[in-house]
């Protein structure tokens, strides 16, 4: 793990993004030591409609968790809302939105943040504490409606730092992560396609989204499971 973290911490210095395949990432996750993986992606076919997404919101399902991370380690904090201004989601803003509970918070999830915390750390080493917010996510395809993983659009969390890393794809077309400046021009693009696929970025300094997805076979089911896991310097308050 160590040999491959300061590459990653290169690029996200110098381009605020990186893609890491589903390989290297396993290894920065040993992936071999998560004991409940297959219970933990299980866990996404439990998830919740995301009532907040009005008549589309039964094409996204999810669950939430927040958590605190500081030199004692990883805390899991009481069920609470998730929250951003319009600044950030022009969709649904300004709205105290709360979801069903994350249950499956075992070895996996906790090496995930871990993880982060360690990655994100070592590029923020003044930041005494984190607030951090975890989402699973799943966006289902129909035949009739593509599913749509960002309905905000390319945006920005604001937050820190953000992890996205996909834990199944079936069925599915597209799905792909671009990257923009601020001015809007593209960095970036890159397709989550393999479990363990993932995408960290710099918040404070790029904006990110992901296109449409659509069934390869509209008469079967067509799902993109994600675990987002975003880091903010506890210090300030949510944006």
């Amino acid at each position: 793990m160590t040999a491959a973290l300061p590459a990653l911490h290169d690029q996200l210095r110098q381009d605020g993004f990186a893609f890491v395949a589903a390989g290297p990432m396993q290894a920065l996750l040993d992936a071999h030591a998560l004991p409940d993986w297959v219970a933990f992606t299980a866990s996404w076919n439990d998830l919740a409609p995301d009532a907040y997404l009005a008549s589309t919101g039964r094409h996204r399902r999810r669950r939430h968790a927040v958590f605190s991370a500081d030199a004692d380690g990883v805390h899991r904090q009481a069920h609470q809302p998730h929250y951003q201004s319009k600044t950030y989601n022009t969709l649904q803003g300004d709205i105290e939105r709360w979801f069903e509970p994350i249950t499956a918070d075992g070895p996996s999830l906790r090496r995930i943040i871990e993880f982060c915390h360690g990655c994100f750390g070592a590029l923020a080493p003044g930041v005494a504490g984190w607030h951090v917010e975890v989402h699973q996510f799943r966006i289902e395809a129909r035949a009739d409606e593509a599913g749509e993983p960002t309905p905000e659009g390319v945006h920005r969390d604001g937050v820190d730092y953000v992890l996205v890393l996909l834990v199944d794809r079936r069925n599915i077309e597209s799905g792909t992560t671009t990257i923009h400046a601020a001015d809007g021009h593209l960095l970036g693009s890159f397709t989550l396609t393999r479990p363990f696929d993932a995408a960290l970025v710099d918040d404070a300094r790029v904006f990110h989204g992901v296109t449409a997805v659509t069934p390869v076979d509209p008469t079967q089911p067509a799902h993109r499971d994600v675990l987002v896991v975003t880091f903010r310097d506890a210090a300030r308050g949510a944006a």
